[in-house]
């Protein structure tokens, strides 16, 4: 099993930024491919990011693409999402995932371990 906990979530006002963190324990080591998804209120969840662990490729939806990075420190098994030029349409809770094995996937049902989520509100 594979535990991940997201921290760094908050309030910003618009055009500000955050540092989400994911932070893996337990069975670390089966866990390839990393995501990002988010949920507003009234909203279905949705992708945002994913980033393939060894071969370190990303991708990203576009409603975040050039404004949000992925990367991860695999000494640390912790995945990071840095979140620029916050707009008020980016609140949401946003949630960590991983897989077992490798590839860039977009759906929820691609994943086996989730976090239990970090609220980032962004004010106009």
């Amino acid at each position: 099993q594979v535990q991940l906990v997201e921290s760094g979530g908050g309030l910003v006002q618009a055009g500000g930024s955050l540092r989400l963190s994911c932070a893996a324990s337990g069975r670390s080591s089966s866990m390839y491919t990393s995501g990002w998804f988010r949920q507003a209120p009234g909203k279905e969840r949705e992708f945002v990011a994913a980033i393939w662990w060894n071969a370190g490729s990303t991708y990203y939806a576009d409603s975040v693409k050039g404004r949000f990075t992925i990367s991860r420190d695999n000494a640390k098994n912790t995945v990071y999402l840095q979140m620029n030029s916050l707009k008020p349409e980016d609140t949401a809770v946003y949630y960590c995932a991983a897989r077992g094995s490798g590839g860039l996937y977009v759906t929820e049902n691609s994943y086996n371990y989730w976090g239990q989520g970090t609220q980032v509100t962004v004010s106009s």
